[in-house]
């Protein structure tokens, strides 16, 4: 567990003395706080419904979404492929740790970046507290819904990272295979096929966010993002080993 937690740590303050960071942090405050207040407005009506608010927030816009399609990748952009330009994953991988550690390391860093973003958010949950009674519960399942599919997304980033040397690529590469998965589960919408059809409506990441927001607990989003993201962190492992005979 040494070289996993070493390659944590030093991806973790990488964050924090990267200006990258800094502005990612500013931005998705802005962004964050934009949406909130324009929710605010829209809905400080006597005939919003109970709690509609923080449903709203909890993934219930397509701006939620949308920042989400950008935040990641700006978050796991750099992490293999700026190692990978500048020449210091030689160094890396001939350390004593496995590809498993490096990808899971960096994983875990990014992770905790985001959740440290969303951290800021929990003032907003005081504001609407402050004004009418909120249930605990829904809050606490989205964001549950909110750090699964950002783990989800962020494995999706370092995969995309694995497979360039160039940062922008790798971000365009990271927004593609997220749109992707974005628009996957909308086709349930044009399908014929029952089976098909229950599928990609498992697979709809709204619906599965809108279920978080509402405070119910389903085990099927918690599977699929789960598994999801170790098929990406294996792929983004079995890449950087391919990519080492090179």
């Amino acid at each position: 567990m040494r070289p996993f937690w070493a390659v944590f740590n030093r991806e973790l303050l990488s964050y924090f003395y990267s200006p990258l960071a800094y502005v990612i942090l500013a931005a998705f405050l802005v962004l964050n706080g934009g949406i909130f207040y324009l929710i605010l407005q829209v809905l400080n009506t006597p005939q919003a419904p109970h709690g509609a608010v923080l449903k709203a927030f909890f993934g219930g816009t397509l701006y939620y979404w949308m920042y989400m399609l950008f935040i990641a990748p700006a978050i796991t952009m750099r992490l293999l492929s700026e190692e990978k330009r500048s020449g210091t994953i030689e160094s890396l991988m001939t350390a004593p740790v496995t590809e498993g550690q490096v990808v899971l390391g960096k994983y875990f860093a990014s992770l905790s970046f985001y959740a440290f973003l969303w951290l800021f958010t929990v003032v907003y949950v005081f504001i609407v507290a402050a004004y009418s009674a909120v249930d605990p519960w829904p809050i606490l399942t989205g964001y549950l819904g909110i750090l699964l599919h950002g783990g989800l997304f962020l494995s999706a980033g370092l995969l995309a990272s694995a497979f360039s040397k160039n940062q922008i690529i790798a971000f365009v590469w990271a927004f593609a295979l997220l749109m992707a998965l974005f628009t996957l589960g909308f086709l349930y919408q044009i399908v014929g096929a029952p089976g098909a059809k229950a599928f990609f409506e498992y697979a709809t990441l709204w619906e599965q966010m809108d279920t978080f927001g509402k405070g119910i607990l389903d085990t099927r989003p918690v599977v699929y993002s789960v598994s999801l993201t170790a098929l990406f962190l294996f792929a983004a492992a079995q890449v950087l080993r391919l990519r080492q005979w090179r």
